[in-house]
């Protein structure tokens, strides 16, 4: 029999809309079954020893409602389904006949080798073939694509397979001008260089890289941490603070942003310290960084189940319950590796940025009396109370927390290795951090200072209690009701984005310390997706100290202090030596006679920019050790809480010296490298020829004036 081609035909039409409904077609196609594989089977035994006829072009391979409804009697034809892209046309091809088709023997051994379970109570149904048959192709592809992704899921942790054969110890023609950049043994002691294969996978794009410099350290320092320098310095010194800061900041990024671009390592500015300084800088540097995020997550688990407090203050939940289940979704981000961070980082980033946005706003309206008491604020909190507090001792107490709230931005140097692209995307991501000081920072807390007083006793009552927000108090001295709890669930996305984030930077700076021969060689594994799993667990491992919170208010903390006071100044001792690595890169680069045209990019600043990057982080130190002996507020405290102020301020300083930096020297009798000695080759990627780079610059001054300014900033 043919098959009805016409669209009116029975045909083309549902089963439920025939005669007699879908039983009558299945009792005939189960009736019909039988006699189709035993003729198929007398024939295939007949064509055992010759070769198939080959396929026409047009002839589509037959799928089984097709070959059933070429052989099906009765009233009830099936439609002819096909399983390619290209549907078969009847009328430029005729139907083959299912026992010349090549493929039959294949169906054959199929059906001969499936078992036809009885998977339905239903007598007609459980004795048909046919639905047997379907049944169990079904059961046995879900059965396989399960066990697949399990597979595929267990094998992802087991190593990259690489050709071993495979060499980067020659880097490419980069337009050198000395022969000795490229000297084998010119690389500095105890420093290897991740090679091009070094297993990390470049999956972070440009959103990624961009949101995680606009957003990315955007947290409790910013929501919460704020509130406790308003109260110390006055809104005067508060901004003044934060635009120094954020000066010196854009010279540290810029400085970063241009090693990053030519230099995309594993370590980043651990690996650069490392290179262009002294290795025993970049050990003490690195471990001191790397212990700071190590602590980071458990502070942050607990700091998230102290911000759901704000909506359960009788604690119906334990806060323990909460601290396991955000450190189960942390983990689950891990799994999926730097694209999971990456990821997580966007959306985070860009509810932070949308809410600071609309607190921008909203809060501006409040000002000029739209809010919903229709009070108008203006510049009254700048007269009344004032705007500068505590003097001096006010001006260095915001100053040292100005730093801090900053903490995080360094964090796209460190995903230069995992990022596509990363002689683009790096540098435009250093330049997102223009409008992050300026607007979400300076702007921001321009608007709060004019809306609540830093006489205000919420101010600095808690470091992760919302309720200590300014953003918060600011919105809730307005009269809205609303507004409060959505603020609050901002901060707890920022704290688990920290929490993630300190996941991400303990990971990485650990395996590339392990790389370059400065941490245990376990830690240089990485999975066949890029995961430095042995990194990645020790890191996780830590968060189980976030049920320290069963410990007691006072037990947590004092641990907690202690343990953050190791690596407390880790992050400004990491951008004095990004600063210090440039500015030596940059004299390197012109001893060797290179030319300025040959970077891939260069900061705006030059060499100018990191010196008055690494004189305002020296004084941010010896700031931090005046507020240390001089603390705000020091009459009203006993010697021994000034002796633990001290301590907690500025004990990581001596650490990072004797503990890590001369104890690493001597034993391994390191030297600051000269500068003629400095390697300005190994761990250069993707090497563009200076043709290019001056066309690109070529066609960048050709562009109007107003992008070329949206350019500089953005």
């Amino acid at each position: 029999m043919h098959l009805a081609t016409s669209p009116d035909s029975l045909a083309y039409r549902s089963p439920a809309r025939r005669p007699g409904g879908i039983l009558p077609l299945m009792a005939a196609a189960a009736a019909s079954l039988p006699a189709w594989l035993q003729h198929c089977s007398s024939k295939t035994e007949r064509r055992a020893t010759q070769s198939p006829p080959p396929l026409q072009p047009a002839t589509p391979p037959p799928t089984l409602p097709y070959l059933v409804a070429n052989h099906v009697a009765g009233p009830f034809p099936l439609p002819y389904v096909s399983l390619q892209r290209t549907p078969y046309n009847p009328s430029t091809s005729a139907p083959t006949s299912v026992q010349d088709h090549p493929t039959h023997q294949s169906l054959l051994a199929l059906v001969a080798e499936l078992p036809l379970p009885r998977i339905l109570p239903s007598p007609f149904l459980s004795e048909s073939p046919l639905w047997t048959l379907f049944a169990s192709l079904s059961h046995r592809r879900v059965h396989l694509l399960n066990m697949g992704a399990w597979n595929n899921f267990v094998d992802g942790f087991k190593p990259e397979v690489t050709d071993e054969t495979a060499s980067d110890s020659s880097p490419s023609n980069y337009n050198e001008k000395n022969e000795k950049d490229f000297e084998s043994g010119n690389v500095v002691a105890g420093f290897k260089a991740p090679g091009e294969e070094s297993g990390l996978k470049r999956n972070l794009h440009g959103r990624h890289v961009q949101f995680i410099a606009l957003g990315g350290s955007i947290g409790t320092g910013l929501f919460i941490g704020s509130g406790g320098s308003l109260a110390a310095g006055g809104p005067g010194f508060l901004m003044i603070d934060y635009i120094l800061i954020g000066i010196m900041l854009l010279q540290v990024v810029m400085a970063l942003g241009e090693l990053g671009a030519i230099f995309p390592v594993a370590g980043s500015f651990a690996a650069y310290s490392s290179r262009f300084i002294d290795p025993a800088v970049g050990f003490a540097m690195a471990y001191n960084y790397w212990l700071q995020w190590l602590i980071v997550l458990p502070l942050e688990l607990v700091a998230a189940s102290i911000v759901i407090s704000f909506w359960d203050p009788s604690e119906v939940v334990p806060k323990g319950v909460w601290v396991a289940i955000f450190l189960i979704v942390i983990i689950i981000i891990n799994l999926f590796g730097v694209r999971g961070y990456g990821e997580f980082e966007f959306f985070g980033s860009l509810i932070k940025v949308l809410a600071v946005i609309g607190f921008i706003i909203a809060g501006v309206v409040i000002n000029v009396g739209g809010g919903p008491d229709g009070k108008y604020y203006g510049a009254e909190t700048w007269h009344n109370p004032g705007a500068f507090r505590n003097g001096f001792k006010g001006f260095s107490s915001v100053f040292v927390s100005a730093a801090f709230a900053f903490a995080g931005t360094e964090l796209i140097g460190l995903a230069a290795a995992e990022t596509a692209n990363a002689r683009k995307e790096i540098p435009k991501a250093a330049k997102q951090i223009f409008m992050r000081v300026t607007i979400f920072y300076v702007v921001s807390l321009f608007v709060v200072s004019l809306l609540v007083p830093y006489t205000d006793d919420r101010l600095g009552s808690g470091s992760y209690d919302a309720r200590a927000s300014p953003f918060v108090i600011a919105i809730s001295n307005a009269g809205i009701s609303v507004l409060p709890s959505i603020m609050n669930a901002v901060i707890l996305v920022s704290v688990l984005s920290v929490g993630n984030t300190a996941v991400y930077a303990a990971s990485r700076t650990l395996q590339a310390m392990a790389t370059i021969g400065q941490a245990p060689k376990i830690f240089t594994y990485i999975d066949r997706n890029g995961r430095p799993v042995p990194a990645v667990i020790l890191s996780l491992i830590f968060g189980l100290l976030g049920f320290l919170i069963y410990a007691g208010d006072n037990a947590r903390n004092t641990t907690f202090n202690w343990l953050l006071a190791i690596s407390g100044l880790s992050t400004i001792i990491s951008w004095l030596c990004i600063c210090i690595s440039h500015a030596r890169f940059r004299l390197a680069w012109k001893k060797a006679g290179h030319t300025l045209e040959e970077l891939p990019w260069k900061s705006p600043f030059s060499i100018y920019g990191s010196l008055y990057g690494a004189a305002f982080n020296v004084l941010v130190i010896i700031l931090t050790f005046y507020t240390a002996v001089w603390p705000i507020g020091e009459g009203d405290m006993t010697k021994s809480e000034r002796a633990t102020a001290f301590f907690q301020s500025f004990i990581s300083v001596p650490i990072v010296v004797f503990v890590f930096y001369l104890p690493y020297k001597f034993i391994k009798r390191t030297r600051v490298i000269p500068i003629d000695e400095i390697d300005i080759s190994t761990g250069r990627r993707d090497p563009v020829p200076v043709e290019v780079l001056r066309r690109e610059r070529e066609e960048a001054a050709a562009r109007p004036v107003y992008k070329k300014v949206w350019g500089f900033f953005f």
